[in-house]
């Protein structure tokens, strides 16, 4: 066995880690420090056809002379889902909608310590071009994918997938904080006007980018303000109307839960990928009515930070996975 610093990427069955158990599934605030001599990395399990019964896509590497799966190195200013569909469409020419995240691995890689976090990707177009990185593409069933590729690692990957895809769901409601406020303190007047301070209109806009890989179908918001402008930047760039309903937010909970879950449920219930926009109090109490018996967390420890993003997956109107995006600041 080689010795880390001597390992390269087609070593990384000898020493790698998965953590890919569970549907809950989280990224930090700073998944960057969580090794040493972090090397972050994103990709996809491509997928098409019956979730059921799909065919996915294994890639040949020329330089390394394997079959893999799509992946690349985060860049400068990017957010982990963002690093995954850039490297997707520049491997593979696919354009994808990502889904579940399946979690991650990591293995040695010349003394650093590479993290690749893969998410299920849908292929909803594009075309593949042989090029230096990849100059082939299979779609096949997952159990002859799992035997064609290069390395166990990637197998496990897969494997998880086909067992994620089993509960493809009706609904993924991507459940958002409200960005960074003017704190309450110094601020006179109704509390629902307080607005985003700087740092909060840099997350808002910084959701962009880390939001739209899932493809969402509507937004929406509770009333205060830092809540719709939080959601202003996403709907401006899918030229979606923001609906605001009352209901979503933490004065509604607190003053009838009954109403605020069916606002809630009837969100789920349309379907589609929505956005809503709430506040602290709200979401982890929300999350904990839907009763999640996967959480790797007592319901009571559920993060919430700031800008942070709950992706919900329904089947059916039962909550049946949750991956936690704490931050969508770059990670590098």
């Amino acid at each position: 066995m080689p010795k880390p610093k001597n390992m390269h990427e087609n070593d990384k069955d000898s020493q790698s880690e998965v953590f890919i158990s569970g549907r809950h599934q989280e990224i930090s605030p700073d998944p960057a420090k969580e090794f040493a001599r972090t090397t972050l990395a994103a990709g996809a399990v491509l997928w098409r056809g019956n979730p059921h019964d799909p065919e996915v896509a294994v890639i040949h590497r020329p330089h390394y002379d394997d079959w893999s799966l799509a992946k690349g190195k985060v860049d400068p200013g990017e957010s982990l889902p963002t690093t995954a569909v850039r490297e997707v469409a520049e491997e593979t020419g696919y354009q994808i909608k990502l889904g579940k995240l399946i979690g991650k691995v990591t293995y040695p890689v010349q003394g650093r310590t590479k993290v690749v976090y893969y998410w299920l990707g849908k292929v909803e177009g594009g075309e593949f071009t042989p090029n230096d990185e990849v100059d082939q593409i299979s779609w096949m069933t997952v159990d002859a994918a799992i035997n064609r590729l290069s390395y166990q690692v990637d197998a496990d990957v897969l494997r998880k997938a086909k067992k994620r895809l089993r509960l493809a769901p009706t609904t993924r409601v991507l459940y958002v904080r409200h960005a960074r406020a003017l704190p309450r303190k110094g601020f006179s007047g109704d509390d629902n006007l307080r607005p985003l301070d700087k740092k909060g209109l840099r997350q808002a806009e910084m959701l962009v980018p880390m939001l739209t890989p899932y493809k969402p179908t509507a937004i929406y918001s509770a009333l205060p303000d830092r809540c719709q402008q939080t959601a202003a930047p996403l709907a401006a760039e899918l030229g979606f109307d923001v609906t605001v309903d009352e209901r979503l937010g933490d004065d509604r909970w607190l003053q009838d839960k009954e109403a605020a879950r069916e606002a809630f449920d009837g969100i789920v219930e349309q379907g589609g990928t929505p956005v809503i926009v709430s506040q602290g109090l709200a979401i982890p109490e929300v999350i904990a009515s839907l009763e999640p018996v996967f959480l790797k967390c007592d319901v009571d420890d559920l993060k919430v930070k700031k800008s942070s993003v709950w992706v919900l997956s329904f089947n059916g109107g039962e909550l049946t996975g949750a991956d936690y995006l704490a931050s969508p600041l770059p990670v590098c």
